[in-house]
């Protein structure tokens, strides 16, 4: 039966890695295709700046929303009404224009991405036995759309203009709703109570909030602004590629990294990992950009599966759902953080200083997570 069971979660694992990897690409691309060609969708730049941060604030307030229709409802409920979202959205995105309709879509479509990264991470902790591993096939499976889907959606883009790969997309996302249709359809345990709906973050929760801060806000905004100054060539293509790096090193590491969480424990990597990136991102502060900017999309990778497994192996039972999305919403909002931040200190504060410190801040983070006892993380 243990076997069984095993099996059956490394199954229902990938299939819903598959899906969020099918369906996550329309909205990666909007990323890179919106802030220069707004006049395209009908937006000013501003406009699309709400645009592209729209979707992580609905999260933010919508998660415990979508964490009990996903507890109710199951997996293969929750996903196959997430993956028919991100269908309407990547056509939308294909054809309508004007900022309160593409808004209606991306406040959609954050929720739609709550559900497909909630089922991610409960079905690859769903058993304690390899949670780790699974977490980090889990990230590189994801990866893989992001990763095709952003250079050749920049190369489309130049020769048919920014919308016809969002049509492309959608038959991406019609697959994954096709594949929804395979996942458990049981419900999943939760408290009785939830207690307060917005709780003071865990040591976990922290470290997450921190370390959004610093890489999804500071050093990718940072990245963006060293490549656009130092790099030539056609700026759509390069910013593509760049951020295809991102989930190469997701695909090719974030395995690795579950590796390692099993083999020598997930809060003793995550200690030694934050004390790499803090190093390779003063690195980056000094302008030793391939050095610097490839540390931290290398450890990046590294840490992706760590946290999940953390907050499943300090959750365990009814809680662990709920845990994982709190975690979740943390990250969002330390990465809605970073971006203001960026745009606040880079212009008047050395970088060498702001990079340092954000460093700084994930490592004593982690210290803080290695400590942890439930009684400290449960007062």
């Amino acid at each position: 039966m243990p076997a069984d069971a095993a099996r059956n979660a490394d199954l229902a694992s990938r299939r819903s890695a598959t899906i969020l990897g099918l369906c996550l690409p329309s909205d990666v691309l909007l990323y890179l295709l919106l802030p220069m060609n707004a006049d395209a969708f009908g937006v000013s730049l501003a406009q699309a700046g709400v645009l592209l941060a729209a979707n992580r604030l609905v999260r933010i307030f919508g998660y415990g929303y979508v964490v009990r229709f996903y507890a109710e409802r199951g997996d293969r409920a929750a996903l196959t009404l997430a993956a028919l979202v991100s269908v309407i959205c990547a056509l939308g995105n294909s054809f309508i224009t004007g900022f309160w309709m593409l808004l209606v879509l991306r406040l959609g479509w954050g929720l739609s991405y709550a559900a497909l990264n909630l089922s991610t991470q409960a079905l690859a902790t769903s058993e304690a036995g390899g949670a780790a591993r699974r977490s980090g096939r889990s990230r590189a499976i994801i990866a893989v759309g992001p990763m095709l889907a952003l250079p050749i959606g920049a190369l489309i883009s130049l020769y048919f203009g920014p919308r016809l790969i969002f049509l492309i997309l959608a038959l991406c996302s019609l697959v994954g709703l096709w594949l929804a249709r395979g996942l458990p359809a049981a419900p999943h345990a939760m408290p009785s109570r939830s207690g307060r709906r917005f709780k003071r973050p865990d040591s976990v929760a922290m470290w997450s909030f921190i370390e959004g801060v610093a890489l999804d806000g500071l050093f990718i905004f940072g990245l963006s602004l060293q490549a656009q100054h130092v790099l030539g060539g056609n700026a759509v293509v390069i910013a593509g590629v760049l951020l295809a790096l991102r989930y190469v090193s997701e695909m090719l590491l974030s395995p690795l990294g579950g590796r390692a969480a099993d083999s020598f424990g997930a809060v003793r990597m995550l200690v030694v990992f934050s004390a790499a990136t803090a190093v390779a991102l003063t690195a980056f502060g000094l302008h030793w950009l391939i050095i610097g900017a490839g540390g931290v999309l290398i450890l990046r990778a590294l840490q992706l599966p760590l946290v999940t497994t953390l907050v499943a192996e300090r959750n365990p039972g009814t809680g662990r759902v709920q845990a994982l999305a709190g975690n979740a919403v943390w990250r969002d909002v330390g990465a809605g953080v970073g971006p203001l931040l960026a745009g606040v200190v880079l212009p008047i504060a050395s970088p060498v200083w702001v990079y340092s410190l954000a460093g700084l801040a994930v490592v004593i983070s982690a210290i803080i997570c290695s400590r942890y006892t439930p009684q400290a993380d449960a007062a």
